[in-house]
């Protein structure tokens, strides 16, 4: 995590997260409550993605991961469906060049092959184009399932471990199922937000989030701005991790030493 360092703001001591992920909702429900198409607030929408990628970026987040299909989003009527996917195909188009030109790297994860070919290579040429970029990492979820993504490592490792012929140790094990995760190389979100008021996963990041803190924001996503990101900002940075151990001051006055940065491994024995 990095600090903010402009002084002359209200918010120079906040703590900025170096990876946030955000589950957009409310798209539908923003529609309807003005009487308008599903379609019409997925539009609305996709604008508030170049917004919050936007402010991210000016924050100095680092990474920032976005639900933007799952794999149940196939059961939606299949008008609303086929919209979605025009909007990717149009997001894919119209911000490529711009994210490259604004140092925006793009990661897409999930099983892009079940969209069609234009897609699919939309997606391999903005990843190609922007691979190089530093300010920011822009990780996109489509058609996406943690729990696909954790079944399938773990089918890997088994593998793996068959093909080796001898038993694995749990820091062998530790070290290695993280790299077989579509998300391996980009570290764990330190702040997840959800829009809507919904308050559950929904089958995203179920790895990675495991030391996560949440926000939940009663917001619908066509209404997030700038100010709501920075308010769940706020709260986060009001928040004390400390990863299943004791704070830095509990622990100093306990054991007299510094409390862990990072998960503890399990104990395996006495």
């Amino acid at each position: 995590m990095t600090k903010k360092s402009n002084q002359n703001s209200p918010d120079a001591a906040l703590t900025i997260p170096r990876h946030i992920a955000i589950i957009m909702d409310g798209n539908g429900r923003w529609a309807k409550a003005r009487g308008l198409p599903r379609t019409v607030g997925h539009q609305r929408g996709s604008e508030s993605v170049r917004n919050v990628v936007k402010s991210a970026q000016e924050l100095g987040v680092k990474y920032l991961t976005l639900f933007g299909f799952s794999c149940e989003n196939w059961a939606r009527p299949e008008t609303e469906v086929n919209e979605l996917l025009r909007l990717l195909r149009h997001y894919l188009r119209s911000e490529t060049l711009e994210m490259h030109k604004n140092g925006i790297k793009l990661r897409v994860i999930g099983n892009r092959h079940a969209f069609d070919a234009e897609i699919v290579e939309l997606i391999n040429h903005a990843e190609r184009l922007t691979a190089e970029n530093q300010k920011i990492t822009l990780i996109i979820a489509l058609n996406y399932s943690g729990r696909q993504d954790i079944l399938h490592a773990a089918q890997v490792l088994s593998d793996h471990v068959a093909r080796e012929k001898r038993p694995f140790s749990q820091e062998e094990i530790d070290a290695l199922f993280p790299q077989l995760l579509m998300t391996a190389g980009i570290p764990d979100p330190d702040l997840m937000i959800r829009t809507s008021g919904e308050q559950r996963l929904s089958n995203f990041l179920l790895w990675p989030c495991a030391y996560t803190e949440f926000v939940f924001t009663p917001k619908l996503w066509p209404d997030f701005d700038r100010e709501c990101l920075m308010h769940a900002i706020r709260e986060f940075s009001n928040r004390d991790r400390r990863f299943g151990a004791l704070n830095a001051h509990d622990m100093a006055e306990s054991h007299g030493v510094d409390a862990p940065h990072h998960p503890i491994t399990c104990r395996q024995s006495a």
